[in-house]
């Protein structure tokens, strides 16, 4: 069973966390009418993409045993067979459509939440077999995975999207993204093991440089966002802008672990070990919380 869980990789559920995004910027994060669906399409997006996990697990169970690290993942590593993890998949993609349906019988809204979260396993079925070894489409496939968590939660709530929260969005994924695949060329330069085939379409130059260049953007999208005159009219403040000093410490934060200690390879690891990181989430959901729901 614990490797049945490991299969599941529960830890990557903290990125369906995007999903309350929509409730949050919303001001209805304590309105149980509208938190409630929304928990419901976290629950329906976290079964997804663990069945997506089973999948890529099962499809890259050979590469994966080149690999320092992947070499201990459940079916890689013989724990558990193919036909378990298909099994598995199965289970979360039906637990996955019965919760959708949950969220509201009658509503609209259950055929569109159906069609994001198909998106998203169609998506990401063609990139486990096709588009991770498309440079560059691969790490852009990963920020619209991220998008569409976040889309999943409008639906879910009839919140309609702002450009903002969709650009920011796709931005600070693309980023985190470039990241990943520094650490991939990494382990390709350090010994030699290919684990994608785009490993030899980028280099550390070209990462680096990515990766500057998208978190910049980033940076000022987030800074031309809480200045905008509809957001300050929207929240009833001009204080919003404070909440930068946050999010850009994260950033170059991110740029150090990942230039400096070279451990950006998995993204939730390094948010779920990284005081620093923890410490300027935390200080920016507080201050943004205060400045849009008490201010």
């Amino acid at each position: 069973m614990t490797d049945i869980i490991k299969l599941l990789r529960a830890k990557q559920w903290i990125k369906n966390l995007f999903v309350f995004l929509p409730l949050f910027f919303d001001r209805h994060l304590f309105d149980a009418g509208y938190l409630i669906p929304c928990i419901l399409a976290f629950i329906a997006f976290c079964m997804a993409s663990s069945g997506i996990y089973c999948f890529n697990d099962i499809h890259d169970a050979e590469a994966d045993q080149n690999h320092h690290e992947k070499s201990k993942r459940p079916i890689a590593s013989g724990k558990v067979s193919k036909a378990v993890g298909y099994c598995a998949m199965l289970v979360c993609f039906a637990i996955s459509m019965a919760v959708i349906y949950l969220i509201n019988k009658a509503d609209v809204r259950n055929g569109l939440l159906f069609l994001v979260i198909g998106a998203y396993v169609v998506m990401n079925i063609a990139y486990t077999l096709l588009l991770k070894h498309i440079a560059i489409v691969d790490v852009f496939v990963i920020a619209v995975g991220f998008v569409l968590r976040v889309l999943a939660g409008g639906v879910a709530t009839g919140i309609i999207l702002t450009h903002w929260i969709v650009l920011m969005t796709f931005l600070l994924a693309l980023f985190l993204a470039f990241a990943k695949r520094r650490d991939d060329v990494m382990v390709f330069e350090n010994s030699g093991v290919t684990m994608r085939k785009t490993a030899n379409r980028y280099n550390l130059r070209f990462l680096n440089t990515a990766t500057s260049i998208v978190g910049s953007i980033t940076m000022v999208c987030y800074i031309m966002y809480t200045v905008s005159p509809e957001v300050v009219e929207r929240f009833g403040s001009r204080y919003v802008y404070l909440t930068s000093i946050f999010v850009l410490a994260g950033i170059i934060r991110y740029l150090q672990i990942m230039i400096v200690d070279v451990k950006s390879g998995d993204p939730t690891q390094v948010m779920l070990k990284d005081r620093f990181i923890q410490g300027c989430v935390a200080c920016w959901l507080l201050s943004f919380a205060l400045i849009i729901y008490c201010l």
